[in-house]
């Protein structure tokens, strides 16, 4: 038993150092976590124009709409590189013109899409949950008000990191890629305040 367990381990840790595993699931992960943060901004911002006074209903609502954004991640990449991994195991059967299942090739891309599929659940998961942390706090430490501008600066914090991150990969500089995608959740913020329910 333990030395099954030590086997997938060594599997997955092998498959997941593969540059064409770590790259689509980096995909998967600043993408989807992207759009949770840039969500979970509009949520939280909405939810202080239109009235709502309590922190722990703010968490709610948040956590509802990650625990969507997360079971659409993992459930949507899952099909998707489903069908990706059974092409290209078809095709290179064609190639060799030999049957694979139930080989080892199999074997790693079934690995390759759980780890795609968990990175993709991932990321909407911690950039919705983290920008609702100081919603935790409402009440004790802080007003709604602060709650909410905290929130979003936490979300422009992740967006920002994220930017860091894909610029030190591409050899980008790291500032302006960072603002980048900072900026995308202060727009988000500033469009919610715009709106007609915002402005009532």
């Amino acid at each position: 038993m333990i030395s099954q367990i030590t086997e997938h381990a060594r599997s997955i840790r092998e498959t997941f150092q593969r540059e064409e595993v770590q790259s689509i699931s980096r995909r998967y992960f600043i993408s989807n976590g992207f759009d949770g943060t840039l969500t979970c901004i509009g949520i939280t911002v909405g939810a202080y124009l239109t009235g709502i006074a309590d922190g722990s209903t703010v968490i709610k609502i948040g956590a509802g709409a990650a625990v969507g954004m997360a079971t659409s991640g993992v459930w949507s990449v899952w099909e998707i590189e489903r069908a990706e991994k059974l092409a290209e195991l078809k095709h290179v059967e064609q190639q060799m013109l030999t049957e694979l299942t139930e080989t080892e090739l199999q074997a790693r891309k079934r690995t390759a899409r759980t780890i795609n599929a968990v990175m993709s659940g991932l990321g909407p998961t911690l950039g919705m949950l983290l920008p609702l942390i100081p919603f935790l706090f409402h009440g004790i430490y802080l007003t709604m008000l602060e709650s909410t501008v905290l929130s979003v600066l936490i979300g422009i914090t992740l967006l920002s990191a994220a930017g860091t991150y894909m610029a030190s990969i591409s050899d980008q500089i790291w500032y302006r890629a960072a603002a980048r995608m900072g900026l995308a959740g202060l727009v988000v913020a500033i469009i919610n305040i715009l709106l007609p329910t915002g402005a009532a």
